[in-house]
């Protein structure tokens, strides 16, 4: 990565159903801007380290595995779902600096493990963005029972990665409540037409969307306690934990951008926010590319 660039941004990316990676919508044409965007405005990562809710463990286990392989984690789905691969290479020697700076920030209950397989969580945005598959990716499970405030610090702990043109990327759902998608009238996939998506859905997202313009670290740590329909929106917070890394991990000094807001099923929130100093540029350079089509 060139120093003239400027530093990565962290992300949170709502992954929402296993169905985007044949339904995309909205979502999946952002992922497929994502990519180039990222690649033409800092350089192309050097690597991807990235939490989903679908590799959890007690404690942070670092997945430093040499290859790859998109782990179908899901039942039910449509036969093509099955049949779709991502194999990119793994980051052992980046699993070992990870957990570094882990411990250095005090965070020294981390396993380093080599298990390969990436879950949907992971794999289905990544081959929007990067449909070759060549940048490693470096797992880290998440710890689901761990506090919003230590998420937050585990994401500020892996910070210096971005100057060494590693992404930090929390892969999660930015609201999910399935008993809700399960009862909603809006079945399809894809996007949900505007004016039908779930009144409570609407709040959280506004909510968390003013917090982050605002920059408020304290109100988004107790969310549970401040934001509008919390506990509808996540009966239980381990798709929203990862926004958090990638909050922890991207700093507020410099004002967040939300990437893409779009709703599926009603009430599945698949917006994306980027976090740190390159936020802006980002956002900027995916709203060239929409205009020109991209």
């Amino acid at each position: 990565m060139s120093t003239a660039n400027p530093l990565l941004p962290a992300l949170f990316i709502s992954h929402g159903s296993p169905m985007l990676a044949i339904e995309p919508g909205s979502t999946g044409a952002f992922l497929q801007r994502l990519g180039p965007a990222i690649d033409a405005t800092f350089g192309r990562p050097r690597a991807i380290v990235v939490v989903s809710p679908h590799t959890s463990a007690p404690l942070p286990v670092v997945l430093g595995s040499a290859a790859h392989h998109a782990v179908h984690d899901f039942g039910g789905f449509p036969r093509e779902l099955y049949a779709l691969q991502y194999a990119p290479p793994g980051a052992p020697a980046l699993a070992d600096r990870a957990v570094a700076l882990l411990a250095a920030a005090g965070i020294d209950n981390t396993r380093l493990d080599d298990e390969p397989g990436l879950d949907h969580g992971i794999w289905s945005v990544l081959r929007f963005a990067w449909p070759d598959a060549d940048i490693p990716v470096l797992p880290i499970a998440l710890a689901p029972r761990a506090a919003t405030a230590d998420q937050w610090a585990l994401g500020a702990a892996l910070a210096p990665l971005a100057a060494e043109g590693v992404l930090v990327l929390g892969s999660g759902s930015l609201t999910h409540n399935l008993g809700l998608v399960g009862r909603s009238a809006i079945q399809a996939a894809g996007d949900t037409p505007a004016g039908q998506e779930l009144p409570q859905s609407r709040d959280f997202r506004d909510w968390v969307a003013e917090r982050v313009q605002a920059r408020d670290q304290a109100a988004l740590l107790d969310y549970r306690a401040q934001a509008p329909h919390a506990a509808l929106m996540h009966p239980s917070d381990e798709h929203w934990l990862p926004f958090y890394i990638a909050a922890g991990a991207g700093g507020l000094d410099a004002t967040p951008a939300r990437l893409h807001a779009s709703v599926t099923y009603g009430s599945l929130a698949m917006d994306a926010y980027a976090f740190g100093p390159g936020a802006q540029a980002l956002r900027a350079a995916l709203v060239t590319s929409a205009a020109a089509g991209a």
